[in-house]
């Protein structure tokens, strides 16, 4: 389609043109041109610089054009793959879409732990800072600031009622905090030898169960503040220590590569995976509800189902791995990540997992198929954590680029 320039316009472009000559200097062609073009006199102020102008608008707006493009197919895209299924999906199947909904900035350095309330319409982070923020995650408000760790606060947990929160720091302790009126720190609990990496209540009864540098995992009495339990057998620094949903194992990774289940109630280790082949960073416990796409993508005909329980890790060997605890086995590998794998959860659903990497993403997963469903570009810098929520539509991230992400799932 060509465009036809007025008679007015056409004299405007000659004087930008002229104007451009003359400060360039280029006098030679500049008297060519007024006596082709057919100019009188001097040029006027106004067209000034006006060439430059243009032409920096113009690329910028070429710019915007192509990244307007870029989205308007991503949409169209989604919108043709969701059309006959999104009627039907219903929200046990719903997942993060892009763009977030809010980015919330305040953390003065990288953020280390993003989790949900399990009650309130909150989400808390951890960061490097020191310090523990607490958001609203429906209109993105900036709720408080939790101060008294003296280094970066590694790991936080609520109890089941949401009543307490748990954090722990490279400051070497453990704190509790009444989440339920004051924010104060009730207590703190001394006794791991280096950075505490990891903190999670047990469901049921009033314990904690930390994991440290000093390659031990420890359980403290709530009421107390005492250390009733050390569990050491890793080799090296314990990344992660989580419950299982029955509440009687404890799942740990660690920097010597494994992955370790142990008793909660005798200590033992119950059993030990070594397939990975870097540092093991985190742990994810399968509900119930991921039994069948588990059972599914491992393979197993009705007859020889795999009982469980199920166990997911993340790797700096960029594999997250399904195991079966109760048989000791590898069932499968997902594979996509083109880096760590940072932090790893269920969907609440259970066919999915979602998963955090060094390589900016999010990524769901499709367990029954072992394939990644969605790709979210979520940061400008590593992903260090990811949480979704148990009963509305939420998941939020974390990053080192010193933000917290939420995204809303449909």
């Amino acid at each position: 389609m060509k465009m036809v320039l007025s008679q007015r316009q056409r004299e405007e472009l000659n004087k930008a043109i002229a104007d451009y000559l003359s400060t360039n200097g280029y006098q030679d062609a500049l008297e060519a041109f007024k006596k082709e073009a057919d100019m009188p006199g001097e040029v006027e102020r106004k067209y000034g610089g006006l060439l430059e102008k243009k032409w920096t608008s113009v690329i910028r707006l070429q710019k915007k054009v192509m990244e307007l493009e870029s989205k308007l197919s991503e949409a169209e895209k989604e919108f043709i793959e969701g059309a006959p299924t999104r009627g039907k999906r219903s929200p046990s199947e719903w997942i993060p879409r892009p763009p977030e909904k809010f980015s919330l900035s305040g953390h003065r350095a990288p953020i280390n732990r993003v989790i949900f309330h399990p009650v309130f319409s909150l989400v808390v982070s951890a960061s490097e800072d020191a310090t523990i923020k607490v958001w609203d995650f429906e209109s993105g408000d900036f709720e408080r600031t939790l101060k008294g760790h003296t280094d970066s606060v590694q790991d936080i947990a609520f109890d089941a009622s949401g009543k307490l929160l748990a954090s722990c720091s490279a400051d070497m302790s453990i704190k509790l905090w009444d989440f339920h009126q004051s924010f104060a720190c009730v207590k703190t609990m001394h006794g791991h030898d280096h950075n505490v990496n990891s903190v999670a209540f047990v469901p049921q009864g009033d314990l904690v169960v930390s994991a440290s540098r000093d390659k031990t995992i420890k359980i403290w009495e709530v009421a107390t503040g005492y250390c009733v339990k050390t569990l050491t057998g890793h080799r090296e620094w314990v990344r992660m220590a989580r419950i299982s949903p029955c509440g009687e194992l404890i799942a740990s990774c660690s920097n010597d590569q494994t992955v370790r289940v142990w008793h909660l109630a005798t200590k033992e280790t119950k059993v030990e995976f070594r397939d990975h082949e870097h540092v093991v960073e985190c742990i994810a416990w399968a509900p119930e509800n991921a039994r069948a796409s588990i059972n599914a993508a491992a393979g197993a005909d009705n007859k020889g189902a795999h009982e469980g329980p199920f166990l997911a890790s993340g790797s700096r060997d960029k594999m997250i791995r399904v195991w079966d605890v109760g048989a000791g086995v590898c069932l499968f590998t997902l594979v996509g990540h083109d880096n760590w794998v940072r932090c790893i959860v269920f969907h609440p659903g259970g066919k999915f997992i979602v998963s955090a990497s060094d390589d900016k993403t999010l990524r769901v997963w499709d367990t029954r198929n072992k394939r990644v469903m969605k790709t979210l570009e979520a940061h400008l810098h590593f992903c260090t954590s990811v949480d979704f929520h148990k009963n509305h539509p939420y998941v939020v991230t974390g990053s080192v680029d010193q933000t917290v992400k939420i995204w809303e799932c449909r």
